[in-house]
């Protein structure tokens, strides 16, 4: 029997009900592979906060380091709203991907053909959608310096070295020549120096992988043709700050953000979570769509446990709860054969798997 050390940081909000149903669904692949998985909990965010007065312990950055791989749910509510800016779980959130050094977040987004209907696009637009947003995580805006704010002034710092870059895109086409081979990279390289050496840069790398049809497109482009013809895209590769607006933005070509997952790996190790946030709206109502998540573990599966047969079972499950018309909440409106709950998607999910 296999065994893989996970670490598991639930967090704030619906965090805890989706990741125990992507657990429940881990363990039953697991009994089906013959493979072990070893769960140790972590806290992050406002519960981190609440706990211990910090938003990422440093027992949770060993902790994560010395597993296999992390199942991470979402952090952040408004009862710490009013926290310092150092003090509040998205800063932890921040320091947390920049001490795993999880450089490449991998951002899928599917349309599933019995959810067509949920888009709030045409279906002719959107049927058979399959894109891959690949986002670089630990640079760019978001990290740069200087940085500063006075009351009449405020200003970050656009950086990348080209170390930064070439490693992104080393994962992008490499992910690119396991699909459609065809690989989009998103600058503003018409007026940001910083984009002239990512495109630059990207060129270079593109000598490598010669089987892979690259082209370039410009940001405020990207943004149209993602809602005018999102079907010419396969991998899309960008920076940090470009790559945080586009992917939400393709993420609701399926309909509902609770059903994307996302992958943030690197060279140390990898973080799976569902794109979507804590939603303290409906904490404890039962009613959070938990797919996200437990797409997120069928990726960590992949990506990182190169467990492909587990992985696809999983994902098989999936499509047949949307195709037997099983549906949380969120797509209660969309061709419902029955509306279900959290833990009764789980299960029904994990059914499949026996």
């Amino acid at each position: 029997m296999k065994n893989y050390n996970i670490s598991l940081i639930k967090g704030d909000g619906i965090g805890v009900e989706i990741v125990d149903e992507a657990v429940k669904v881990l363990d039953a692949v697991g009994k089906k592979f013959d493979i072990n998985f070893d769960y140790k909990e972590y806290l992050m965010g406002g519960c981190a906060i609440d706990a211990t007065g910090n938003p990422l312990p440093q027992e949770t950055i060993d902790g994560v380091l010395n597993s296999d791989a992390c199942l991470f749910g979402a952090i952040g509510g408004p009862k710490w709203d009013n926290q310092p800016r150092e003090l509040r779980p998205e800063s932890g959130l921040l320091k947390f991907r920049k001490e795993m050094g999880v450089f490449a977040n991998l951002r899928p987004a599917i349309v599933y053909d019995e959810l067509v209907d949920a888009s709030s696009l045409k279906p002719e637009v959107i049927k058979g959608v399959d894109i891959m947003v690949v986002r670089e995580l630990i640079g760019g805006i978001y990290f740069g310096e200087p940085k500063g704010k006075t009351e009449t002034k405020g200003w970050n710092t656009m950086v990348y070295e080209v170390y930064e870059i070439e490693r992104i895109a080393h994962v992008a086409f490499k992910l690119a020549m396991k699909r459609d081979k065809k690989l989009c990279s998103i600058d503003k390289a018409n007026v940001l120096d910083v984009s002239q050496l990512w495109r630059e840069t990207v060129e270079k790398i593109a000598v490598e992988y010669p089987e892979v049809k690259l082209s370039h497109m410009y940001v405020d482009n990207c943004a149209m043709q993602l809602i005018a013809n999102p079907k010419q895209f396969d991998v899309i590769l960008t920076g940090n700050i470009f790559g945080d607006i586009l992917s939400d933005e393709a993420s609701m070509l399926s309909g509902s953000i609770g059903l994307l997952p996302s992958a943030s790996t690197g060279e140390k190790t990898a973080v799976y979570e569902p794109i979507h946030g804590s939603a303290p709206d409906i904490t404890g109502m039962g009613i959070a769509n938990p797919i996200a998540t437990i797409s997120s573990a069928s990726m960590m599966l992949r990506y990182s446990l190169n467990e492909e047969e587990a992985a696809d079972a999983i994902d098989i499950a999936i499509k047949k709860a949307m195709s037997e018309g099983y549906r949380t909440k969120d797509l209660a409106a969309f061709d419902a054969k029955e509306v279900v709950t959290t833990t009764q998607m789980g299960d029904i999910i994990t059914s499949y798997l026996k």
